[in-house]
């Protein structure tokens, strides 16, 4: 008899946002799908977009972090959501497709395109709040990100990261996996500041 899949669900420091962890690996990579229509193909992500009101899934190694447009209850959505993880992996099917893969760009490619973007259009608008953001690596799609000046232990820089930059980096280059803040915040220059659960 097939071992029982066991999933734990937790909503994130952004109410809109829960991470689904699972006891396997659901796909050796990081897939972003910020849309239905993205989602074509992947069965995983089509699955999931099936439950009403989500916007958009991230599935990375053995997450898959689920956002949707309210601030209602998880819980009955968070159980659909578990049953369509379930049901894909039982079933076999790859969760995200081979087309998904042949187009993401390397992680040279990704890097320079996030380099020019901050170069360009993040940094000179942080700068004007004493900050900056740097780009630490790229490890195969997946985005390593520094903040520093005023950026570093500020009490907003959780906003300015998922609100404007993660979705300007996401516009401009949608293969993107994982945008990751690797900042040691409560070594900055805020002593309020405590850092949001990851």
């Amino acid at each position: 008899m097939e071992q029982e899949i066991k999933i734990t669900a937790e909503v994130q420091a952004d109410p809109t946002k829960c991470r689904f962890t699972v006891d396997r690996v659901v796909y050796d990579g990081a897939a972003y799908f910020g849309s239905k229509e993205e989602a074509q193909g992947s069965p995983l992500a089509e699955a999931i977009f099936e439950i009403p009101n989500v916007t958009s899934v991230l599935i990375s190694k053995h997450l898959v972090t689920v956002t949707k447009e309210d601030f209602e209850d998880w819980l009955p959505v968070a159980k659909q959501i578990g049953a369509a993880i379930r049901r894909v992996l039982q079933s076999g099917v790859s969760p995200v497709s081979e087309d998904f893969k042949a187009r993401t760009p390397s992680s040279e490619e990704i890097r320079k395109k996030v380099q020019e973007l901050l170069d360009m259009e993040i940094n000179p608008a942080v700068a004007m709040h004493g900050g900056y953001i740097e780009l630490l690596d790229v490890i195969d799609n997946n985005v390593y990100l520094r903040m520093g000046g005023g950026c570093q232990g500020c009490g907003m820089a959780n906003v300015t990261l998922k609100q404007g930059v993660e979705e300007l980096i996401r516009r401009h280059i949608p293969h993107v996996g994982e945008i990751l803040d690797t900042t040691d915040h409560a070594a900055g220059t805020n002593p309020y500041y405590s850092p949001a659960k990851q």
